[in-house]
């Protein structure tokens, strides 16, 4: 349990870093550049998502379950990760009007799956992961207020549909990919019991 611990501490800290300390960011930036800020923010994500990776493969194996979701509560997950897929898409190409009309379409990604998998994951470690990640959006997506609101950045806006066709489009290739190969291959279960 405390390499997932310490990988979530890692990789959602330096997903924290401009919501507790903007002022040591800009600084980094400063000195270093935007650049090597990149660099050195991604080496140490990368390196905090191997360990919880790592971590929770781990604490899987001598679980501590709070509670057995029913075998249909996977359908409701696997419909709900529907938008996931096409608000991650969205999240990644320029503003259509979905990105504009979520403003944050990659938080609330994160949020839709966190609740998702907390639905049918009891255990110990998927709380301490999922819960992990559904706070840690829920802080930024209050702090991405309040500098909305100081003028420190802008919603988006919306452009043409072309962008909101790929994020569906794209979203839809990416769900079917999950729900039929890649989410057994990388993760080790079916994400629907019974697939």
């Amino acid at each position: 349990m405390i390499w997932l611990i310490v990988g979530l501490v890692v990789f959602l800290g330096v997903h924290s870093v401009r919501i507790v300390a903007p002022e040591f960011r800009q600084s980094q930036i400063d000195r270093r550049g935007l650049n090597a800020w990149k660099a050195i923010y991604a080496v140490v994500s990368i390196l905090g998502f191997i360990i919880l990776v790592w971590g929770y493969g781990i604490a899987r194996q001598d679980p501590v379950v709070f509670w057995v979701a029913p075998a249909w509560m996977s359908h409701v997950v696997a419909l709900l990760m529907l938008p996931v897929m096409i608000f991650l898409v969205a999240s990644q190409v320029p503003a259509g009007r979905i990105k504009a009309a979520v403003k944050h379409p990659m938080l609330l990604a994160v949020k839709i799956w966190a609740v998702a998998h907390l639905l049918v994951n009891g255990d110990l470690a998927s709380v301490l992961l999922f819960g992990g990640f559904l706070a840690w959006a829920v802080v930024d997506r209050i702090s991405e207020k309040k500098r909305l609101r100081a003028g420190l950045t802008s919603n988006p806006v919306a452009g043409p549909v072309k962008w909101d066709i790929i994020s569906v489009v794209g979203g839809l290739v990416v769900y079917v990919l999950f729900v039929a190969v890649l989410h057994k291959l990388l993760i080790g279960v079916p994400p629907i019991i019974g697939m």
